[in-house]
């Protein structure tokens, strides 16, 4: 099981929908760009104003880590480090799961799961397109 997720007043959305299974990101209500992490202002236009989107769940893999140490008692090891290039535009830093290293390749074809967390949330997670939930 994952440790417990730290919600912020600008992440607290974020991880309400993980714990429904849902992935989600801000939307500038003013230039539309796609914001993550969560902030208050858009980093284009500098507008307080936005709206909580709900993401296809799908991507690509931008780049990765394999790590081994420091060690935590949650994790399985090594840990798969990801940056995850959304297909709505963003990039989200996650880890690869039901995978092997020799498997990995960069600009291979993602989709969300979500594993639980010692509070009772969820966390997103990436394994290959089409791998059997």
């Amino acid at each position: 099981m994952r440790p417990h997720t730290t919600a912020t007043d600008d992440s607290l959305f974020f991880w309400e929908a993980a714990a429904r299974g849902a992935l989600v990101a801000q939307r500038c209500g003013a230039c539309g760009v796609m914001r993550h992490p969560p902030r208050p202002m858009c980093p284009h236009c500098h507008s307080l104003d936005h709206e909580v989107v709900d993401l296809s769940g799908r991507g690509s893999l931008y780049s990765y880590a394999l790590l081994h140490h420091p060690q935590h008692p949650a994790f399985d090891y090594p840990v798969f480090a990801a940056l995850v290039e959304l297909d709505e535009g963003i990039r989200l830093v996650s880890n690869l799961v039901d995978v092997e290293p020799a498997d990995i390749r960069i600009g291979m074809r993602l989709e969300v799961a979500f594993e639980p967390t010692a509070d009772g949330g969820a966390v997103p997670v990436f394994r290959p397109a089409g791998s059997p939930s």
